[in-house]
């Protein structure tokens, strides 16, 4: 039956296997994760809010004096765990059924169940997303097609990794004495309470991604929410195994730290890079020279997003961490053989970059380009489980060049602006219809693309930025961008027939107005949606 811990109240719609993840054991969890930690977590979301006053008024990032003695002393993370020891191709998606099974017999390393920018938070889509996990880790997962077609897993399914939610987002179907409990803690403690002992029984473990963390003092609270957990589950400490995703600017400048804070469990970091584009353009939202090219132009190349990627594999390698690289979004068409051809040719340009560079492995988003993105890390790598002995002391990035935004080549183009409204209308829609990860013109596109566009719209229009065509990007010009937009979204949707993403079409509309004009920006998109997220 469902937990019935006093302390612990749960507000969300009800299916009938909930209890098999809502049990005592789970919910005691997240009600001592919210009573000890709680005043920490919104410490450290007003700690963010104070440093971005600071930047407003011209300050910028640099790497912390205070801790000079831990990026200069030799010191090292634990080794990784056996089925952790080559992660050269790890596959993401949302805990979906179907998907969870596809993604374990996809032929990758790893499969991260993302509870996190690939999921829409409804209360159904979480706990049913557990339930799938928990199905998962006991090999008893099945989905039956529409069509009558059975998936179950493979013999031998990839391993399991798990990103909960960040810091900022609550969940609002769980209260603790009348207070709102973090999404981070509910994900965390049902994954934890539930999977822990039975992957360890089979050989493996718990591991999880965290996401969106922006400073050192982010990584000791999750080091002591993963202690505190521990002690509460009978687990040995450092047996909750992380990943953390270099995905916002201030934690750049902080990767030794973060590991530092983390070295009794952590097993390297991940270059997250659509959120790290989109955590630029917010931390200097205030600075005109910060101000972009169009989003398709901010490619990993680019002077900014080099020094941050080959900076992270200099650290990693350093501390005998594992680097991570980015997503590889690109959605083969199965119809289309020109298109398809395409599509995997930017994806082995990256993944051989990728691996070039130093990184020991990679994410990608669809089936059909795991073996594509294989190739070209076998090709690196060889037998190896990773190049961790390639130390990149080549490599010497100072604050100005992580800063480099001003020289970022490219233009800003009326089509760039109407295509940043036109997916963050499309995106917007599908998750408050209930799905987070959501194809768009071929890409596999999550709330991370959606904040770049917004972001940057709302960066042009508070510096009038120039566009090539030399008009000022104006209030008039970009309402009207945005009602083409607008068309051309409603139009996508009618095609595809996602009849439920187009009739949230006109509330989405009205939350990007909102984020867009508004004189202050939202720090996430997905404060404000939430509150008209169904289920």
């Amino acid at each position: 039956m469902i937990g019935t811990n006093p302390d612990v109240e749960l507000a969300g719609p009800r299916g009938p296997r909930d209890e098999e993840v809502l049990g005592e054991r789970a919910l005691a969890l997240v009600g001592r994760l919210h009573a000890e930690l709680e005043h920490e977590r919104q410490r450290l979301l007003a700690a963010r809010r104070e440093r971005q006053s600071r930047l407003d008024a011209g300050e910028l990032f640099d790497f912390p004096a205070a801790t000079r003695e831990v990026r200069e002393r030799a010191w090292t993370v634990p080794e990784p765990p056996p089925d952790l020891r080559d992660r050269r191709v790890e596959i993401t998606g949302p805990p979906e059924r179907k998907m969870v099974i596809n993604a374990l017999n996809s032929g990758a390393r790893c499969f991260m169940a993302d509870f996190e920018d690939a999921t829409a938070p409804s209360w159904r889509n979480l706990v049913e997303g557990q339930i799938n996990v928990l199905d998962a880790v006991e090999r008893r997962i099945e989905f039956v097609a529409p069509d009558g077609r059975v998936y179950r897993l493979v013999e031998n399914p990839v391993t399991l990794l798990v990103r909960v939610r960040g810091l900022h987002l609550p969940e609002r179907h769980v209260r603790v004495g009348g207070q709102t409990v973090a999404g981070c803690f509910v994900d965390a403690a049902l994954f934890l309470a539930n999977c822990a002992e039975p992957l360890l029984k089979r050989g493996s473990g718990p591991y999880l991604y965290l996401p969106k963390l922006e400073s050192r003092h982010e990584a000791r609270f999750w080091n002591e929410a993963l202690r505190l957990c521990e002690d509460q589950l009978g687990l040995d400490r450092g047996t909750v195994r992380v990943t953390v995703l270099i995905e916002t600017l201030p934690a750049a400048f902080e990767m030794d730290e973060i590991l530092w804070e983390l070295r009794e469990r952590v097993l390297g970091l991940n270059a997250g890079r659509w959120d790290y584009i989109f955590s630029a353009i917010k931390r200097l939202r205030a600075h005109s020279w910060a101000v972009l090219p169009d989003r398709s132009q901010v490619t990993m190349t680019v002077p900014f997003m080099r020094a941050y990627t080959e900076l992270l594999v200099r650290t990693c390698h350093r501390r005998r961490a594992q680097a991570i690289g980015g997503m590889a979004a690109a959605i083969p068409s199965r119809s289309d053989p020109a298109a398809r051809e395409r599509a995997l040719a930017a994806v082995a340009a990256d993944k051989r970059r990728e691996a070039a560079d130093g990184f020991d492995g990679t994410w990608v988003a669809h089936p059909d380009t795991v073996a594509t993105a294989k190739a070209e890390f076998d090709r690196v790598l060889g037998d190896r489980p990773d190049q961790r002995d390639r130390l990149r002391e080549d490599v010497a990035v100072e604050a100005r060049d992580l800063l480099a935004l001003d020289r970022t080549p490219g233009e800003r183009t009326l089509q760039g602006l109407e295509g940043a409204f036109e997916v963050a209308l499309r995106y917007l829609a599908t998750w408050l219809a209930g799905r987070g990860a959501v194809a768009i013109h071929g890409l596999m596109e999550d709330a991370a693309t959606a904040e770049i566009c917004r972001a940057q719209v709302w960066q042009w229009l508070r510096h009038k930025a120039q566009l090539a065509d030399g008009r000022t990007v104006a209030p008039e010009l970009a309402r009207e961008a945005l009602e083409r937009a607008y068309e051309r979204a409603r139009a996508g949707l009618e095609e595809v027939a996602d009849w439920p993403a187009l009739a949230r079409l006109g509330e989405a509309a009205e939350l990007v107005r909102r984020l867009v004009f508004s004189d202050e920006f939202v720090e996430f998109l997905t404060l404000p949606a939430y509150e008209r997220l169904r289920g």
